[in-house]
């Protein structure tokens, strides 16, 4: 299996131009062969491009509508085989299938149609059936074929195709496929909703047709609190007592930053902020490695795990005393042991939470966000010193990427090996967010030598990079936008460190 490919060909087949043109000038400047349909071939054209018509190569014109234009096994068969396997090769020549190396998709904005009108036929119509189709078997061939699945992800692939002229690594092809089923995901959560409920659900629809359930409180004891929503649909309870409102909010964020990992990993969060996290070949040692992040944090905290818990697993966490257990499974054996304090909440998750959008009262009204989707991978990262960092750093740089997003701000995540080995969030000062984060490692006897940082924001002064190197760390990511990146730059330049701008900052009030 060759890790890096050339692409050669792109499928590309849009809803939403903007962001567009100057991927196809380098796709063309590249001598990728651009393969269309509809308005996007008509504006491929206008640009004064080539495009080949999708017509031409299934021998259909386009049908129903528009309904069927890509649905065609010369167009799925291109983007889906296997191109070091013998059988799929030859299969590919006795049919005469086109290679497909990159799907460019920007889908039907169902989401946007459902808000706008009342119009069912209308609504129907932006149900996106080729997109979505060529969306998930580019993705499930990632070891071959990069997918662009939203505009979203345009930026990141002009840098990749212009750091890597035209080629990608797996790394590249993996973390764009993580993106695509994440869009996939979220989009046909939005149908399912509208399809039950009539409408697309946000926080005001679940207070009209949800009952209320009280709860015992709400931040503290002389504030009275309700929640409005079906926990069932996510959730089963196994044991314990009912659930407080900062076990809500608790849990909220712990799944929100466990959705992010595929490989075993656990999380353990306090007042909305992780104070261990780590992956591992096991969940067991996941979970060993997070609770050694800080061990007197983890008191009291909620567990979130993205694996089945075995009994192994099971007597490591049976001895912390813990709120909130959150697994997808738990064998039989498992599950009796920790069942043995009555108190002790453990919870199944049926399956991913979809987080759509975000809301929040204040002054008189209500303000609501997107959830913050993104997660920064290698394909994004834009290298700016000297020193590249090594592939152990930018796994961990991804890692620690991950971990800073769902820190409070100002926050920095100090990472090694997988592990969230210093953490500081919620200060003033991006200064006193990595010397918090200095001082936790110290404290639970990590050394940071070798290690990676990770910035929610950019740095507008060189302080904090001094600040790292003096700490022994080798590899620091930010996104950049500061009118002083550039004394940033050159401070890891002169400590011999790596240094990677993602573009994308990640605030969290």
């Amino acid at each position: 299996m060759r890790s890096s490919k050339k692409i050669q060909s792109a499928l590309v087949s849009v809803f939403n131009k903007d962001g567009l043109e100057p991927i196809l000038r380098k796709l063309n400047e590249l001598g990728v062969e651009l393969i269309s349909t509809g308005g996007t071939q008509t504006f491929i054209e206008s640009l004064g491009l080539k495009a080949i018509p999708v017509e031409s190569l299934t021998d259909y014109p386009s049908i129903f509508g528009g309904r069927v234009k890509t649905l065609h096994p010369k167009i799925l068969g291109g983007i889906l085989y296997r191109r070091e396997n013998e059988q799929d090769l030859l299969e590919q020549k006795q049919y005469d299938i086109p290679s497909i190396d990159l799907v460019i998709v920007d889908l039907y904005p169902f989401e946007d149609t459902v808000r706008s009108t009342k119009d069912q036929d209308e609504i129907i119509e932006k149900i996106d059936i080729g997109g979505i189709s060529l969306i998930r078997a580019a993705a499930k061939n990632f070891q071959d074929t990069l997918i662009v699945s939203s505009k979203n992800d345009y930026q990141p692939l002009l840098d990749l195709l212009n750091s890597k002229l035209g080629k990608s690594d797996i790394e590249d092809r993996k973390y764009f496929a993580t993106n695509a089923f994440a869009t996939s995901s979220y989009y046909d959560g939005l149908i399912h909703s509208y399809f039950a409920n009539g409408h697309i659900e946000g926080a005001g629809d679940y207070k009209i047709k949800a009952e209320a359930k009280v709860l015992r409180y709400g931040e503290n004891p002389h504030q009275q609190a309700k929640f409005y929503g079906n926990l069932e649909d996510i959730f089963e309870i196994l044991n314990g007592k009912e659930l407080s409102y900062n076990n809500l909010v608790d849990i909220d964020a712990s799944i929100h930053l466990i959705q992010e990992f595929f490989e075993p990993t656990v999380a353990i969060v306090k007042h909305t902020n992780s104070c261990g996290l780590a992956s591992a070949d096991t969940i067991c040692e996941a979970y060993k490695r997070a609770f050694a992040c800080d061990t007197t944090s983890a008191f009291g905290g909620i567990i979130a795990c993205n694996q089945e818990i075995d009994l192994e697993t099971a007597n490591e966490i049976n001895s912390l005393f813990f709120e909130v257990l959150i697994a997808p499974g738990y064998q039989e054996e498992a599950l009796a042991l920790l069942k043995g304090k009555k108190n002790r909440i453990l919870i199944r998750k049926k399956r991913d939470v979809p987080f759509f959008n975000m809301f929040k009262s204040l002054l008189n009204g209500v303000i609501e966000q997107d959830t913050d989707r993104s997660a920064e991978g290698a394909g994004n990262f834009k290298i700016v010193t000297n020193k590249k960092p090594t592939d152990l750093e930018i796994s961990d740089l991804e890692f620690a990427i991950k971990a800073v997003k769902h820190l409070k701000s100002n926050g920095i995540a100090l990472v090694k090996n997988r592990q969230l080995i210093g953490m500081g969030c919620g200060q003033t000062s991006r200064v006193d967010a990595l010397q918090q984060a200095i001082k936790k490692a110290a404290e639970f006897g990590f050394s940071l030598k070798g290690a990676v940082m990770a910035s929610d924001a950019f740095f507008p002064f060189p302080d904090c990079v001094g600040i790292a190197a003096d700490a022994g760390i080798t590899a620091i990511s930010q996104p950049g936008g500061s009118i002083k990146d550039q004394d940033s730059i050159d401070a890891a330049n002169a400590n011999n460190q790596a240094m990677v701008l993602t573009g994308v900052r990640h605030f969290k009030h």
